[in-house]
C-alpha cells in the first residue's frame, strides 16, 4: 500500500497560543508543522498540505477540515500538535486558543468530531497523529484505557503518550520530544531497510528511540491494513534518478510555496548525491544551483552570487552554454546580483540571457517565461514601465495556455502586469 500523491493530502492542526494561564503557550507548534508539511511532501506521501494553526474558533476550523479533507482520495494525513484536554466522560478534546482545562466542551475540538471527519473523508488511507500535551492525570483515563474508542476504521493512530504520561517540551528543541523525533527518523530514515519502511516500521523505530531517551512511550492503533502504508527510507541505497526526482519535487513545491522553505531538504539531498555522485556529476550541480538560490531568497543574495558563478563556469564546463542547466543558474544568479546590487545591476545580465534560452529552450518554455517575467519585474522597478508591460503580456499570453486558471503562477503574472498597467495607466 503506497500513497498516490496526486491524491494524498495532510491535515496539520495545531494551537501554540492559549488564553487560559493553565495552558502554557507552545511555541515549537508552528514551526513543528511547517516542517512535517515540507518533509511530508518531499518524501512524496502527499501533494499537497493544508496548515491549520491557531485558528480563532472550533466552527472556523470546522470549515478548514471540511474543505481540506474532501480533496484526498488516495491518502488522508491528519497530524495535530497541542494541549489533550479529557473532559469528564474521559472524551479527548484538542486544544485551541481558548480552551478551558476544566470545561473543555467549551472551546476545544472534539476528538469525536474529528473522528467522524474522517470517517466522511473518500481517502482509502486514513493515518491520524496526535502529539499532545496531557497532564497525565487526564491522560491516565482516556488515552490508554480507552485509546481503541479513539481508532477509525482503516485508519492508523499514532499517539505521542501513553495513560499517566505528558508528552514533553524539552528545553533548547526546536520541536516538541515526539514531532522532533519522528522528523528526525523520517528525514534520515531506518538503517539496514530496504527503499521503503512501512509506517509500523517507524512506530516501533520511533519507540524505541523514545524509551532510550526516558521519554513517554508513543502507542498505535491500526486497522485494515493501514499499518502496511509504506514510506520511503531516506537511509537506503537511492539511485541517483530517484534523487533526482526528489530534488524537482521540492524544487516544485520550492516555486509554489517560498524558496527558503527549501533550504534544508535540498541540503539533505545534495549531501546524498555527494555520497555516491562526484562534485561534478550535473545533477550535484544541479542541486547545488537550487540550494544557493534557496539560500538567496532567505536573505543571503550577495554571498550566494559569487558561488552561482562558480557553479555556472562548472555547469558550461560539462555541457557548454547552450543547456537548460547552466542558463537557468544564469538567471538565479541574474536575480541574486538584482536583489543585492539593484534592477540596474541586474538588467544587462537578463538581456544577455533572455535571447539565449529562446533559442535554446524556446520561447513557450518555462524557464525562458521566468526569466522574462523576472526581466520585466526588474525593468518596472527601474522606471521602464511601457517595456515591462510588453514583456508581461507576452508572458501572460502564453501561460493562459498552458496552465489552468488558478494556476499560482498564472495569478502571479496576471497580478503583476495589473500593477504596471495601473502605474502606467495602459
Amino acid at each position: 500500500m503506497r500513497s498516490m500523491p496526486g491524491k494524498s493530502r495532510a491535515v496539520l492542526i495545531g494551537t501554540s497560543t492559549y488564553s487560559d494561564a493553565d495552558l502554557p503557550d507552545i511555541p515549537q507548534v508552528g514551526p513543528g508543522l511547517a516542517e512535517l508539511g515540507r518533509l511530508f511532501t518531499a518524501l512524496g506521501l502527499v501533494q499537497g498540505c493544508d496548515l491549520l494553526l491557531d485558528q480563532p474558533s472550533v466552527p472556523e476550523l470546522g470549515r478548514g477540515l471540511t474543505a481540506a479533507m474532501d480533496l484526498a482520495e488516495d491518502l488522508l494525513l491528519v497530524y495535530y500538535i497541542g494541549h489533550g484536554l479529557v473532559g469528564r466522560s474521559h472524551e479527548l478534546y484538542l486544544g485551541m486558543r481558548d480552551s478551558v482545562p476544566a470545561h473543555p466542551d467549551f472551546g476545544s475540538l472534539s476528538y469525536n468530531s474529528l473522528r467522524e471527519r474522517v470517517l466522511d473523508s473518500p481517502a482509502a488511507t486514513k493515518i491520524v497523529i496526535l502529539d499532545c500535551c496531557f497532564s497525565g492525570r487526564a491522560l491516565g483515563s482516556a488515552l490508554s484505557s480507552q485509546v481503541d474508542e479513539l481508532i477509525i476504521d482503516g485508519t492508523y493512530l499514532l499517539t505521542s503518550s501513553p495513560r499517566d504520561r505528558v508528552s514533553l517540551v524539552l528545553p533548547g528543541e526546536e520541536h516538541t520530544a515526539f514531532t522532533g523525533r519522528l522528523l528526525r527518523l523520517l528525514s534520515t530514515g531506518i538503517p539496514g531497510r530496504g527503499d521503503h519502511v512501512t509506517i509500523d516500521d517507524v512506530y516501533h523505530e520511533l519507540l524505541r528511540v523514545m524509551t532510550a531517551s526516558g521519554l513517554p512511550r508513543p502507542q498505535k492503533r491500526a486497522t485494515r491494513a493501514a499499518d502496511q502504508f509504506r514510506i520511503p527510507n531516506r537511509a537506503a541505497v537511492v539511485s541517483p534518478e530517484d534523487l533526482r526526482a526528489q530534488v524537482e519535487a521540492v524544487v516544485d513545491v520550492a516555486r509554489a510555496s517560498g524558496w527558503p522553505t527549501a533550504v534544508d531538504d535540498l541540503t539533505g539531498l545534495l549531501n546524498r548525491q555527494l555520497d555516491s555522485l562526484p562534485t561534478d556529476h550535473p545533477d550535484v550541480l544541479r542541486t547545488q544551483s537550487h540550494v544557493l538560490f534557496a539560500l538567496a531568497a532567505g536573505g543571503a543574495a550577495a554571498e550566494s552570487a559569487g558561488r552561482l558563478a562558480e557553479v555556472h563556469a562548472a555547469q558550461v564546463g560539462v555541457h557548454g552554454q547552450d543547456h537548460v542547466d547552466p542558463l537557468r543558474t544564469q538567471h538565479y544568479l541574474a536575480i541574486c546580483v538584482g536583489e543585492s546590487e539593484g534592477p540596474l545591476a541586474a538588467i544587462p545580465l537578463l538581456r544577455l540571457l533572455t535571447p539565449a534560452q529562446r533559442r535554446v529552450l524556446g520561447y513557450e518554455h518555462e524557464d525562458t517565461l521566468r526569466a522574462h517575467h523576472t526581466l520585466a519585474r526588474y525593468l518596472y522597478r527601474s522606471g521602464a514601465v511601457e517595456e515591462a508591460q510588453v514583456l508581461l503580456e507576452e508572458v501572460l499570453v502564453i501561460r493562459e495556455r498552458a496552465l489552468a486558471a488558478d494556476d499560482p503562477v498564472l495569478l502571479r503574472s496576471r497580478r503583476d502586469l495589473e500593477l504596471v498597467r495601473g502605474w502606467s495607466g495602459g
